[in-house]
């Protein structure tokens, strides 16, 4: 599982000109997901996510998580984060999981972040072709990846 982590001012995700799920401050999160990502890999993810200290503290130090700040997160599926170019400059997606394994691994790792922030957790839509918006902030932009997270 990978995790593109930006901190944002606001974000927002728009499919056909309607805007699907939008935040203010806080977590814009891609999350892409391989084949031997599960449920226990998605938790260890959800865990690190939310305690993840990239907010500024009284003393400009960034030392504040999300929960610490009362922030908010907005989760997009981007299966494009498993994108290899090793063998051209066309990318290959073979690493990335098939929906049928990523849509529910999707949705459990979002159920999980929303229990451990206690609050809804607003996302795109699983597949669609969607455009995102964002003010990322600092720009902050953190990569976490279950290969690096264990």
């Amino acid at each position: 599982m990978r995790l593109l982590v930006q901190r944002v001012r606001e974000a927002r995700v728009e499919i056909e000109g309607e805007t699907v799920g939008e935040i203010g401050p806080g977590l814009l999160v891609l999350v892409g997901i391989t084949h031997e990502d599960d449920e226990a890999m998605a938790a260890r993810l959800a865990d690190k996510l939310v305690r993840l200290r990239i907010f500024e503290d009284e003393a400009g130090k960034m030392n504040r998580s999300v929960v610490d700040t009362g922030g908010a997160l907005l989760a997009v599926s981007q299966f494009t984060l498993y994108g290899d170019t090793r063998g051209g400059n066309r990318p290959s997606f073979t690493a990335a999981a098939r929906p049928e394994h990523a849509r529910p691994l999707f949705d459990c790792f979002v159920d999980l972040v929303a229990e451990r922030l206690g609050r809804a957790v607003p996302t795109g839509r699983f597949g669609a072709d969607m455009q995102v918006h964002l003010v990322n902030d600092g720009p902050v932009t953190i990569w976490l990846d279950s290969a690096t997270n264990r």
